[in-house]
């Protein structure tokens, strides 16, 4: 490590850096969903679900559905994700069954707050709830069911700082290229870029929930 650099390797260092939270921050924590939690659960279409293993190998996957599909809620402290068709990597899935502690933030499209959630997952191939959770005919083959052990809201202040829903600043290809480049450069693919372009084209969108 640089001779130059202060680490911080303790709380009370990290407290007298940063300082105490204010009573509201520290105190918004809750155990249970509530009204409005729902009505933020069923208009979320995305959120990133953080995991880590028993050696803490980490991973932060994305999930997405329509809003109103992403989320099941079983009950106050209970919901459940399905799981759609992916690159069936499932590196979150195989943390949780070493340690089934999950970190779920749910995002607006729009709004710079986010809703997060925090608990003890489990995986789940058949419940009755399943029927549920079809989206475009496509019925999951397994679910992430989280028991929530703590619910609130997170400020806006990082949202606000990215210029993250700000139009203006949004140029996705001025440096970095477009994800079949991405794929052809670093990937073992086997397949040409003009191959790639066409992957990622309409049949890419067409396939989202199996083919």
């Amino acid at each position: 490590m640089d001779e130059a650099w202060l680490e911080i390797t303790d709380v009370a260092a990290l407290v007298e850096l940063l300082g105490e939270p204010i009573p509201r921050a520290r105190d918004k924590v809750r155990t249970r969903l509530n009204d409005l939690d729902r009505a933020w659960l069923a208009s979320s279409p995305f959120c990133v679900m953080a995991t880590a293993s028993t050696t803490g190998q980490c991973d932060a996957s994305p999930k997405g559905d329509p809003a109103g599909d992403l989320v099941h809620v079983l009950d106050d402290v209970t919901i459940a994700i399905a799981e759609r068709p992916g690159n069936r990597r499932a590196d979150g899935y195989r943390n949780i069954l070493e340690n089934p502690h999950v970190g779920l933030n749910f995002l607006i499209p729009g709004r710079g707050d986010t809703l997060r959630v925090n608990g003890n997952a489990r995986l789940v191939a058949q419940a009755p709830f399943f029927d549920e959770l079809v989206v475009e005919g496509h019925r999951p083959v397994l679910a992430v069911v989280v028991e929530v052990e703590e619910v609130f809201s997170h400020c806006s202040k990082a949202f606000l700082r990215s210029g993250l829903w700000d139009p203006g600043t949004w140029d996705p290809d001025a440096r970095v290229p477009r994800r079949a480049v991405i794929a052809h450069t670093t990937e073992e693919t086997g397949m040409s870029l003009a191959e790639l372009d066409e992957y990622y084209g309409e049949r890419y969108r067409k396939g989202l929930y199996g083919a």
